[in-house]
C-alpha cells in the first residue's frame, strides 16, 4: 500500500501536523480534533498511490479502506473515502460511517468520492434526509446535490421524490443541515428546464412556509435558479 501500513500513514499525517492549517480549517467550520492539516490534494495524490499499487478492482482497497477509517483520524477518513471500492461497500456500512461522521468536510467527501457510487445510493439520500443526527442528515442531501449532478441518465420523476424531501426538511436550522438542503434543491434546479421549474416551485412554497432557514434556503436557491446564467444555460425564457 503506497509502500507503508495504515499506522505509518497516520504517523505520516502525525509527523506532519501543522498548526496554521488547522487553523484554517477551523475558521471554516472544519472539526480539527483529530486532524494534521495535511492538503486535500497531498490526500488524493496518495489515494492514486494506493489504487495504482493495488489495482482498481482489487479487494484489498475494501480492507485498507476500513482499517484508515477505523483510526478515527480526518485525514486517514478522506483518503478511505477516495480508496474503497463502491461494488463492495455495504447499506451496514454507510450507516456505520455516516454515525461517524463529525465534519461537513468528511461528510461531503464521502458523499462525493464514494456513496453516490453505491447501489444504495438514492435510498440512503432519501433514507438520511429523515434522520435527525446532523451529519446523517447533511448527507443525505449532500448524496441528492451528487445525484442530481451526477446521475446525467436518471429520469425528472427519479427527482421529484427527493424534491419532496428538501421540502419537508427545509425548516431545519442547524447551518450544516440547511446548507446541504440548498445544495441540493440549487444543483436539482440546475438539470433541465422541467426540473428547474420544478425546483423553482418547491423553493417558493419553502418560501411560504414561513421557517427563517425556509426563507434563506428559497431566497438563495432562487437567486440562483432564477438568475440569467441558468436561465442561459438550460434555455429558460425571462420572466
Amino acid at each position: 500500500m503506497a509502500g507503508m501500513s495504515v499506522d505509518e500513514i497516520v504517523a505520516g499525517f502525525a509527523a506532519r501536523t501543522d498548526p496554521k492549517a488547522l487553523e484554517g480549517m477551523a475558521r471554516y467550520g472544519i472539526a480539527t480534533t483529530a486532524a494534521f492539516g495535511v492538503p486535500v490534494p497531498e490526500l488524493r495524490a496518495l489515494a492514486k498511490k494506493i489504487i495504482a499499487e493495488l489495482g482498481r478492482t482489487n479487494p484489498e482497497r475494501h480492507r485498507i479502506a476500513a482499517d484508515l477509517w477505523a483510526t478515527g483520524a480526518h485525514e486517514a477518513r478522506l483518503v478511505a473515502g477516495m480508496v474503497e471500492l463502491p461494488a463492495l461497500v455495504t447499506p451496514d456500512q454507510m450507516d456505520r460511517w455516516a454515525a461517524d461522521l463529525d465534519s461537513w468536510d468528511v461528510c461531503d467527501q464521502l458523499c462525493m468520492n464514494l456513496f453516490a457510487e453505491t447501489a444504495f445510493a438514492w435510498g440512503k439520500a432519501i433514507e438520511w434526509s429523515g434522520r435527525e443526527e446532523e451529519f446523517v442528515k447533511r448527507a443525505g442531501f449532500a448524496l441528492i446535490a451528487t445525484l442530481a449532478h451526477r446521475a446525467k441518465k436518471s429520469p425528472d420523476e427519479a427527482f421529484l421524490p427527493l424534491l419532496a424531501a428538501i421540502e419537508r426538511e427545509a425548516g431545519d436550522e442547524r447551518n450544516y443541515v440547511k446548507k446541504a438542503v440548498n445544495w441540493a434543491l440549487r444543483d436539482i434546479g440546475k438539470r433541465n428546464v422541467a426540473l428547474n421549474a420544478e425546483a423553482v416551485a418547491t423553493a417558493r412554497r419553502i418560501a411560504a412556509s414561513g421557517t427563517r432557514a425556509g426563507r434563506w434556503i428559497a431566497s438563495d436557491a432562487l437567486r440562483e435558479l432564477e438568475g440569467e446564467k441558468v436561465r442561459k444555460k438550460l434555455g429558460v425564457a425571462a420572466p
